[in-house]
């Protein structure tokens, strides 16, 4: 009777654990530091305006929310969001690599 109970209550548990988000990987700004080049030739320059494929202002990351930068980096490498420049980078972006970059990012404007 114990038996059952006990192996009820891990199935349970990990019928939940695997309904649930998995939960974004810690941030290491001085990781994110360290990746950051491949931001800084567009969202480094105050002001940067590409025009490819159409005039596009580059965001200042500095400050963002560390959550929102996930966020966008995410949307960017599946799809959802849409800038050929941004959908290539976020194609060889780990969910580590992004993580690092947004703690980086976040903790920048403070």
């Amino acid at each position: 009777m114990i038996l059952t109970r006990v192996t009820f209550a891990l199935a349970a548990g990990l019928a939940l654990a695997m309904t649930m988000p998995a939960r974004a990987a810690d941030g290491d700004p001085a990781a994110g530091q360290q990746k950051k080049q491949m931001c800084e030739g567009c969202h480094g320059i105050v002001g940067y305006r590409t025009a490819y494929p159409t005039v596009y202002s580059a965001p200042k990351l500095g400050g963002q929310s560390a959550a929102y930068i996930v966020k966008a980096l995410q949307d960017y490498r599946s799809g959802a969001r849409k800038h050929p420049s941004m959908n290539g980078v976020t194609g060889s972006l780990s969910d580590q690599d992004m993580a690092d970059l947004a703690a980086y990012y976040a903790s920048e404007g403070k």
